[in-house]
């Protein structure tokens, strides 16, 4: 176990700003770390299924058994008091091809969580792609890649909503899209071969965004009553140094990985400085007429986002021509002035209050961060509560942080924390525990999957009780 502390001191953080009631409090999780069940119900293969385990990871086989164990999950939410809950379908789950037949079982398995939910008094919201691409369409497609997929998801996406409509409001297509213009791109949209090209880049990219249009478009022509919201992981980052070429890689690569999709969001434009330097590398027939059309048509009802840590950018780390959408990765160096975790992510709460001032300045629409929190190695050792106090401490200075916002003006609608329960990390890697409930497994061993509160479920108790007041 290891004890963090911040480089803050509390009073930094006191807000005087109230969170209006009906506030949401709650979690966000994702089908692939969470269901198990991987061959079960008629479910197909994913991407994420035939990935195998190794020294520092699971494989994604069995996660954490929600599949099975979501009445007893559901109980826990409702204990904590959460009113909202994201959660992800698994494609697979419901189309085992990604085209053609729908699979009833797994259509039913989501209407028992959504009821089950519902008759907890919290609000579902449905993501629909948390990067575990049916393994037919990588193989047939080469996942987003190809328009094909677009046209496929589309056709999923106005299924799901037709089944589950009539019951969840909240909708968002994509976990944070802005990481189809990251490196990360080809991992997360089904791409299985190729050279991994700046061309092949940004028709993901574009594809991607076509899909979220088309949905939204969808949403907001056949569905008025239901809300759908942009998703980014948002890419705060510093200038290293006030030398100006820090300066300059830092903003441009926020405009290339942060707001340009933004302004899709909002506008249903694309950035100019995107386009230009889309012309200057020869991919500007990538943005077809028809394609803009139905991007033109996009607006959104909230803007949600994923925060975790923050960065510093050295130009001077930069190869001569590198892409922006690569600045990041390139230019990374470790802010002196923050703690981190083990795995390297430090901990930022004032680039948390930034963002959200940030947003709504840009976009004045409802802002809501549905995923923050910090991983630890933890262990159990089968009778003493696990004293997480670092998580405490974590999530308290970003509450603080986001009280401070919604006094200085921020529309924020929301808090979800990831998350409730440990789930394998996004590599699979269940020794990087997020939850303020213990899940009794490891990498490699299953064991019985007890699920164990910590002392920050409790903690958490109170203030979603006392609507953020208790700190």
């Amino acid at each position: 176990m290891v004890a963090l502390s911040l480089l803050i001191t509390e009073s930094e953080y006191i807000s005087h700003g109230r969170i209006k009631e009906g506030f949401f409090w709650g979690n966000s999780t994702s089908s692939m770390q969470t269901e198990g069940a991987w061959n079960e119900g008629g479910k197909g293969m994913s991407v994420y299924d035939i990935k195998p385990s190794g020294p520092d990871n699971s494989d994604w086989k069995v996660a954490i058994d929600e599949y099975h164990r979501y009445p007893e999950d559901v109980n826990i939410m409702q204990n904590l008091g959460m009113n909202f809950y994201r959660f992800q379908i698994s494609w697979s789950r419901v189309q085992p091809e990604g085209e053609g037949d729908f699979n009833q079982t797994g259509i039913d398995f989501y209407n028992r969580l959504i009821d089950n939910l519902l008759k907890a008094g919290i609000e579902p919201m449905i993501c629909l792609y948390h990067f575990d691409m049916p393994l037919a369409l990588a193989k047939k497609y080469n996942g987003f890649l190809n328009q094909k997929v677009v046209s496929a998801f589309f056709e999923y996406a106005k299924k799901m909503i037709e089944k589950f409509g009539d019951r969840v409001k909240y909708w968002i297509t994509f976990n944070e899209q802005n990481c189809f213009s990251l490196s990360s791109a080809f991992e997360s949209s089904g791409y299985l071969t190729g050279k991994k090209t700046l061309r092949e880049l940004y028709q993901i990219q574009h594809n991607t965004i076509l899909a979220h249009c088309l949905v939204a478009n969808y949403i907001h022509q056949s569905k008025p009553d239901l809300k759908i919201g942009g998703m980014e992981a948002f890419q705060e980052a510093y200038p290293y140094s006030p030398l100006p070429t820090d300066v300059e890689v830092t903003r441009k690569y926020k405009e290339f990985v942060d707001y340009n999709l933004l302004r899709v969001f909002v506008e249903g434009k694309y950035s100019t400085e995107v386009i230009g330097f889309m012309k200057e590398n020869h991919l500007e027939d990538i943005l077809k007429p028809s394609d803009l059309l139905e991007i033109g048509n996009n607006r959104s009802d909230f803007i949600s986002f994923s925060y975790y840590t923050t960065s510093t950018l050295d130009s001077s780390q930069i190869p001569v021509g590198s892409i922006p959408n690569y600045y990041g990765q390139m230019g990374y160096k470790k802010n002196p002035y923050l703690l981190s975790n083990e795995w390297g992510w430090q901990i930022d709460p004032q680039g948390f209050y930034g963002i959200l001032i940030d947003l709504y300045n840009r976009t004045h629409l409802p802002i809501f961060p549905i995923e923050n929190g910090i991983g630890v190695r933890e262990n159990w050792d089968g009778q003493n509560q696990i004293d997480d106090s670092y998580r405490v401490q974590y999530h308290r200075s970003h509450i603080r942080a986001l009280k401070k916002a919604v006094r200085d003006g921020a529309n924020v609608i929301g808090y979800l924390g990831w998350g409730l329960i440990d789930i394998p990390s996004s590599k699979g890697n269940v020794d990087k525990r997020y939850g303020v409930v213990y899940v009794n497994r490891t990498n490699h061993e299953i064991l019985d999957l007890k699920r164990v509160p910590k002392k920050s479920y409790y903690w958490l108790q109170k203030v979603i009780k006392s609507n953020g007041t208790e700190l």
